[in-house]
């Protein structure tokens, strides 16, 4: 049986609110879950001690079982000291499109046109 440690969703329309769940993997977001780790409120100031309330001892006793944290999750429990994450990067993510580019190099070759007219 695949573990997955991840969030559920809860809360209001636009107003969502997380607990940290166990659950197979097979289940829906919302659905069926093993055990309830802990909460996580993500409207809360990212210094707020009661921004993410977890059971330290049972997400390493989860994990040592062999339930694998998602993204999230273990971004929030590497911020803890539980889990050590990876640092993900992805610089070619945030380099601008072709169409931005082309603009780009457009208007600076008009740029260079310019003060080489003045």
């Amino acid at each position: 049986m695949p573990l997955k440690i991840r969030l559920s969703r809860g809360g209001a329309k636009k107003r969502p609110f997380y607990r940290v769940v166990v659950a197979d993997s097979r289940m829906p977001r919302d659905g069926r879950f093993i055990e309830r780790l802990g909460v996580f409120d993500p409207l809360k100031a990212k210094d707020a001690a009661d921004r993410l309330v977890l059971d330290q001892e049972k997400a390493k006793a989860w994990i040592a079982k062999g339930a694998q944290p998602t993204d999230r999750v273990a971004r929030l429990l590497d911020g803890l000291g539980v889990l050590k994450r990876e640092p993900q990067s992805n610089p070619k993510q945030g380099l601008p499109k072709k169409k931005a580019q082309e603009r780009a190099a457009a208007a600076a070759a008009a740029a260079e046109k310019a003060a080489a007219a003045s």
